[in-house]
């Protein structure tokens, strides 16, 4: 990933509901060929700002920019004609139909008026290919693996946009082997050249796969950095806004039980007992 100008910007996006200010005078951009991450407590603003940037919502005040020119986007549908797409950690698919008919959906190809099944699936496995998965088009979506099934979404979003890709918590629902072969599929996609902004609560995955990130706290930009140049305890900070303090742990006599947060019997008290909450 170089520096050099955005393909996807923020510029001093604002979003209010009521007398909620959600996004507070947002900059933010998005470079060819990287992974950025954008991370916030909940309510940070997260959301809010993928959907500005994908026309689910339209802002306040400020602006999106494709390519450094300034865009009005009417919706989701008409941010994917400026090359914009999104998958979400619910894959937002139909299962009941084959893996072409997903990939495809609203533009089939099609021959004397009917779909063209034979070309469509043909289509669908050479496309599969390209993200090293030897898939049967034909089969049922809802028949593979959610892992499977992002990868299905990501296909079908890069294909129709192909200039942005937003995954909104993409790694939540899948086991360590799922997350390693999905990074796989963003690595190949970003030496591409494609733009990805990565939402996770995971910060071991942000710093597997991201090369930037930008920190939202209460609607406002706190700072964006290279991975490269912060540590997990300070993107935590930017997070929270002040330095976490572990407690040390009770003193105790040698007979007395290990506290739970030093248990192995109970790994989930250990994890909620001894790691703040972020």
């Amino acid at each position: 990933m170089q520096d050099g100008p955005y393909v996807l910007e923020a510029r001093g996006v604002t979003k209010i509901f009521g007398n909620h200010t959600a996004l507070d005078a947002i900059d933010f951009g998005l470079r060819p060929g990287e992974v950025h991450a954008l991370l916030g407590e909940n309510g940070a603003g997260k959301s809010t700002l993928i959907k500005v940037l994908t026309g689910a919502y339209q802002p306040d005040a400020g602006g999106v920019f494709v390519d450094g020119a300034p865009v009005t986007l009417d919706n989701p549908l008409h941010a994917q004609t400026h090359g914009i797409g999104t998958v979400y950690q619910e894959v937002n698919l139909l299962p009941n139909r084959s893996v072409a008919e997903n990939l495809y959906l609203g533009h089939q190809p099609t021959r004397f008026g009917l779909v063209d099944h034979r070309k469509m699936e043909k289509a669908a496995r050479t496309l599969l290919e390209r993200y090293g998965s030897a898939l049967d088009p034909a089969s049922d979506l809802g028949s593979h693996s959610v892992a499977v099934q992002q990868i299905v979404a990501i296909a079908r979003a890069v294909e129709l946009s192909g200039k942005v890709l937003i995954l909104d918590e993409p790694t939540a629902s899948l086991d360590r082997n799922e997350v390693e072969r999905l990074f796989e599929v963003i690595a190949d996609l970003k030496k591409s050249g494609l733009a990805i902004i990565f939402i996770t609560h995971f910060l071991d995955r942000v710093f597997a796969i991201s090369d930037r990130v930008t920190v939202l706290r209460n609607g406002r930009p706190v700072d964006t950095r290279q991975l490269d140049s912060v540590s997990r305890t300070d993107v935590v900070r930017l997070m929270l806004g002040k330095d976490i303090a572990f407690p040390a742990p009770p003193i105790s006599s040698p007979s007395a039980p290990p506290p739970t947060c030093c248990s192995n019997s109970n790994p989930m008290a250990a994890r909620k007992a001894c790691i703040p909450s972020i």
